[in-house]
């Protein structure tokens, strides 16, 4: 048996949308190229969110500065797409706003339209932007050493908890970048450690990835009484699924592609 992807995602805005793509560029040290290029800070004034903004540094220790389903479940009603420096955000498939991401004052009303629609949410709310830097997870953490990263998940894996606690797990609730098929449940924590290769494109395989709340909530709402974490934890005595890969050199990946150890 051999592993292929059988999906790439992305997620523009950290934590809030996702996309789903035939193909991506993968750049060394960063990853999918757009992911979570985007963040909202909340709770910092301006001179605060252009330093959160710029400087990787300044985001150590400073996870509850920035929106994400975990702080704030309302935001999982909404997804945003991202096409031609355009970002459009949505609800029910149905477009509120389309800004341009390179005019200041667009991305200050796209801003505002958040604070409007969810007035509960922590203000000011600041919609930021890096490319150079995403607002990965792991660039927050003050507990892993490596800054961005890509996430892979073993569709078997997921299958395998679906069938042990009776209930459909959608592959979306973990926000995968990569899913692959074709492999035994689980097998992925295997690689820990190792090299895997994808179309040229050589990755290493650094942790299994440590869930939280945000799987939680139901798809498309807020709705957080899906017990998803507790459940990983009665079935398999850990709170995790998938692997965390970090981007080695350049290059793209494809569905379909095969994973080579």
């Amino acid at each position: 048996m051999s592993a292929t992807i059988s999906s790439i995602n992305y997620c523009p805005v950290k934590s809030i949308s996702f996309q789903t793509i035939e193909n991506c560029e993968i750049k060394k040290d960063i990853g999918i190229v757009c992911d979570r290029i985007f963040a909202f800070a909340k709770d910092l004034d301006q001179e605060q969110a252009k330093l959160f903004e710029k400087s990787p540094d300044d985001r150590k220790g400073k996870w509850n500065k920035v929106l994400t389903l975990k702080n704030s479940p309302a935001l999982n009603k909404y997804n945003f797409i991202f096409k031609d420096e355009k970002l459009t955000l949505t609800l029910k498939d149905k477009e509120i706003l389309t800004i341009d991401i390179n005019q200041l004052e667009q991305r200050e009303a796209l801003s505002n339209k958040i604070s409007e629609l969810e007035s509960s949410l922590k203000q000011p709310i600041t919609l930021m932007k890096n490319l150079e830097f995403p607002f990965f997870d792991t660039s927050i953490s003050n507990k892993v050493n490596f800054v961005n990263s890509v996430s892979l998940l073993n569709i078997q894996s997921i299958n395998d908890f679906q069938k042990k606690i009776d209930r459909n797990v959608e592959s979306s609730i973990f926000r995968g970048n990569i899913c692959i098929d074709g492999i035994e449940p689980w097998k992925e924590r295997e690689w820990i450690g190792k090299i895997i290769k994808i179309n040229n494109v050589f990755f290493k395989v650094e942790k299994n990835i440590p869930r939280c709340v945000a799987i939680n909530l139901k798809p498309q709402t807020d709705d957080n009484s899906f017990n998803l974490l507790q459940s990983l934890k009665k079935t398999y005595n850990h709170f995790e699924m998938g692997i965390y890969l970090t981007a080695l050199n350049d290059g793209e990946i494809n569905i379909g592609d095969t994973i080579n150890i």
